[in-house]
Order: structure tokens, then C-alpha cells, then sequence
């Protein structure tokens, strides 16, 4: 590929780095810097690819205002067999970006204009410094001040860093006169913020059996909770052929990581409201509060271009590895599922995921034979509906009385004798209450083939 508005080659490490940071920060889709490749795009590599990473971070930490953290991402990349840094930045929510010792000037501002860097028009940063995004979660100052991060810094202890003193400066939770801020209060040990999950047995919201939440706590403690909640739900079916056990899960495991983190990182946070989490019998809905960021368009949105709503958040993450590199988590998703799977409303982001067909398919096949060995073993005694309960409740075990009623096509009050009749059979139990619980098929030891 040849230089472009969002890739530019550089072959060393130079003084105006900056500068094409800079240009790329206050551009609307942000770009990729290449280290080691010359302007041909051919790989030349870089030599000390770990003492050259850390000079980039600590120049673009130190020399960019406002700050950029959490708005760069840097990675090696082995091409052939030379290795390549490439610099991943994302355009910024703070227009005008610019070089601090030349200040916010025609000296220190860049726009990218084709494939270079050019010094940004005085009428350009005046109109960009009067949109600048004030409302941010950065800016917001925390409605409580003492504030404790124990969980945060055992969390970074076990990716091999400690927090010291200076912790909340550097991680930016802090307001301009010094003040916790609303990152620092999504981080702390104890906050009012929480995630809400839901399960229902229908396909609608009509018949709720599960209402939890997760946090009042850091909230990568809450993200954690979640995505194990998410992974516990996403069950997997197995089947054992002659030749092997095949396994399936509802969801793949990887999007739907991707995406719960995705929501969380991204959600907008300044009307205090938080992504949801829903189950359904054939689908997984993920909503997240804030549409695309002003500017962004789909087609940008689904290629992977990155404007980080939270870039405290996203930096937070970053360091704990819970993300991967700037724009990956979209394409990663794409994978897996289509463009459709994503909702764009005008205030909330929706991303549901099908339960897999061969999930459904396994689960189908499981009813019928269950329903067909049942019958066979108890002929007589086992009528039609009993048999089309039984394979019902295999498919979906927390099926409702009135689910069961509508499809079946009888009265409740008949579907409630037949229940009762399987349950004297020794056929079926109910685990758990009316409401919240679920129904168990019996199978007996000398059944189990």
C-alpha cells in the first residue's frame, strides 16, 4: 500500500513524530504510522524494537496536549523477517491536538491533508477549540472524593506493574484543579454504577426468570463478572460420534468477549447510564448507551476505525490487557457475525447475536429423540402433548405454562394436568421456584444410552 490519508511510512524513529501524531489525532478517522518501512512501502525493520517502543510512549505522553492517552496504540509487527512498529492512533475527542512546547498555534497544530502533515489554519483551530468536547467523563468531577483503589492495583500487580503515588495523574483521574474525576469514580473500590443483566424464557421481555446486577465496585471487577457470567450462560452441547465428541457453544466465545467489553469501554457515561445485558432463548442482546461518535460513519464504524469515546477507560483496559491494539474488537466480531448483528439507534448501540444454528439443530434433535424414547419405553401412557412437552422443555428448560400453552395449542389449565402427570411419571421436576426456576427431565440409570 502506498501513503494515504491514514497510513504513513516512516523509516526511523525522527524528531516529527509529533507532529504526524498530532496530524492524525485531530483528523476525523485517525491512521497507522509504520516504523521501518520506506516510502515505498517496502519493510527495511527496526533494531531494539522494545527500547524504540518506550521512547514513542513516553514522547507521545510527554510533548501532545491535551493528552493522548489511551488514544495511541503501539505493536510489532514481523514482516519477512525484519520486525515493524506500527503506531495505531485513534482521532480525538479534544480538537485541537497539538505539539505542547509549540502550543496552539499554526506551529504546534497539524491536520493530515492527503499523505502529509500540514500546519493547521489559525480559523480551523479557532473552530475546533470552541467545539471541544467539555462534557467528557475526564472533565466531570467525581460526586465523592475519598475514593480507594485497592482493587485497580491488584488488578495491575497481576499484569506485573504497581501503582505509585503519582497513579492518578498518570492514569488522568484527575480534574484540571485537581479533583477525582468520573473515570476515578467508575475505578475506585466502591461507586453507585452497575451492569444490569436479564434473562426471560420468551422471546420477548414478557416472562423474566433472571434479574441480576454487577458492580458497585471498580469496573473492571464489574467487567470481569460479567464476562463470566456471559461465558457461564454460553453453555456448550456436545456430541459424541464413533469417531469423536463434538462441541458447540450457543455463541462464539470470542465476538461475544469482544462485544460485552466493547459496550463497556465505549458506553457514554456522562447521563449515568450503563450497557445491559439480555438472554434470550435464541439470541444474546448487548445495549450500550451512545450511538456512533459525531463524525463516524458506518462504514467507518465496521472497518475498524477507532474514536474512543473513554480514552482513560480504553488506556485502563489497555494496560490490562482485557482489550487488544486500537480498532481490533469490530473486525473481530465481523468475523463471527454479519453487519446486521448491529442496532445504530439515536442514542444506543445494540449488538445481538443468534444462538448458533448447529446449536439449535443439536438441541432439536436431543428433543425428538428424548420425546420418541420416552414415548416408546412408556407407550400407552405417555400421550401426544406429554411427549410434545417433553420435547419443549429439552429445548429450552426455563420455558413458561404460557409458552408451552401457545405453541402446543391447549388451555394452561391442560398443559398444568399434563405437567402434573409427568411430574407423578417421576418424568420431570421443577428446580428452583414458579418464577426464577426451571423444569428437569428424569431420565433413569438403565435410560441413559
Amino acid at each position: 500500500m502506498t501513503e494515504n490519508s491514514r497510513i504513513e511510512y516512516k523509516l526511523e524513529l525522527t524528531n516529527d513524530l509529533e507532529k504526524e501524531v498530532v496530524a492524525f489525532l485531530n483528523s476525523r478517522t485517525g491512521g497507522v504510522i509504520h516504523l521501518g518501512v520506506d516510502d515505498n512501502g517496502n519493510p527495511v525493520g527496526v533494531e531494539n524494537t522494545d527500547s524504540v517502543q518506550l521512547k514513542i510512549k513516553d514522547r507521545l505522553k510527554n510533548n501532545i496536549k491535551p493528552s493522548c492517552m489511551g488514544l495511541f496504540d503501539i505493536a510489532v509487527e514481523r514482516i519477512g523477517n525484519k520486525n515493524i512498529i506500527k503506531i495505531i492512533v485513534a482521532g480525538g475527542y479534544e480538537k485541537p491536538y497539538y505539539i505542547a512546547r509549540k502550543g496552539m498555534s499554526e506551529k504546534g497544530c497539524f491536520i493530515r491533508v492527503g499523505s502529509a502533515a500540514e500546519p493547521m489554519p489559525v480559523s480551523m483551530i479557532e473552530n475546533l477549540f470552541s467545539k471541544r468536547t467539555r462534557n467528557s467523563i475526564g472533565n466531570i468531577v467525581s460526586r465523592r472524593q475519598n475514593l480507594t483503589f485497592e482493587q485497580l492495583k491488584i488488578y495491575y500487580e497481576a499484569r506485573g506493574f504497581k501503582l505509585n503515588r503519582n497513579f492518578a495523574i498518570n492514569l488522568e483521574l484527575l480534574t484540571t484543579d485537581g479533583k477525582y474525576n468520573y473515570v476515578a469514580f467508575l475505578l475506585s473500590d466502591e461507586n453507585n454504577v452497575s451492569f444490569k443483566f436479564a434473562k426471560y424464557s420468551s422471546l420477548d421481555r414478557g416472562d423474566l426468570v433472571e434479574n441480576e446486577e454487577y458492580g458497585y465496585c471498580s469496573v473492571i471487577k464489574a467487567t470481569k463478572s460479567i464476562l463470566d457470567k456471559i461465558d457461564l450462560e454460553n453453555t456448550t452441547f456436545a456430541e459424541i460420534t464413533p469417531k469423536e465428541r463434538i462441541e458447540q457453544r450457543k455463541w462464539n466465545a470470542i465476538a461475544i468477549r469482544e462485544a460485552i467489553v466493547n459496550a463497556i469501554v465505549h458506553n457514554d457515561y456522562t447521563r449515568e447510564i450503563t450497557p445491559k445485558f439480555e438472554i434470550f432463548p435464541d439470541r444474546l442482546e448487548i445495549t450500550s448507551y451512545g450511538s456512533l461518535p459525531e463524525g463516524l460513519s458506518q462504514a467507518e464504524f465496521f472497518s475498524g476505525v477507532s474514536n474512543p469515546r473513554n480514552k482513560e477507560l480504553m488506556r485502563v483496559f489497555r494496560d490490562l490487557e482485557m482489550v487488544e491494539h486500537l480498532g481490533s474488537g469490530i473486525p473481530r466480531i465481523l468475523r463471527a457475525y454479519p453487519k446486521e448483528s448491529f442496532l445504530f439507534m439515536d442514542n444506543f448501540l445494540r449488538m445481538i447475536f443468534y444462538v448458533d444454528d448447529a446449536v439449535n439443530q443439536y438441541k432439536e434433535k436431543l428433543g425428538e429423540k428424548l420425546g420418541e424414547k420416552l414415548g416408546e419405553k412408556l407407550g400407552e401412557n405417555l400421550n401426544k402433548n406429554q411427549r410434545y412437552i417433553i420435547e419443549m422443555i429439552s429445548k429450552n428448560p426455563n420455558t413458561t405454562i404460557n409458552e408451552l400453552s401457545r405453541k402446543i395449542e391447549i388451555s394452561t389449565t391442560a398443559i398444568e394436568n399434563n405437567i402434573k402427570k409427568l411430574r407423578e411419571k417421576g418424568l420431570l421436576k421443577r428446580i428452583g421456584s414458579d418464577k426464577g426456576g426451571y423444569w428437569q427431565i428424569i431420565i433413569k440409570e438403565d435410560d441413559n444410552e
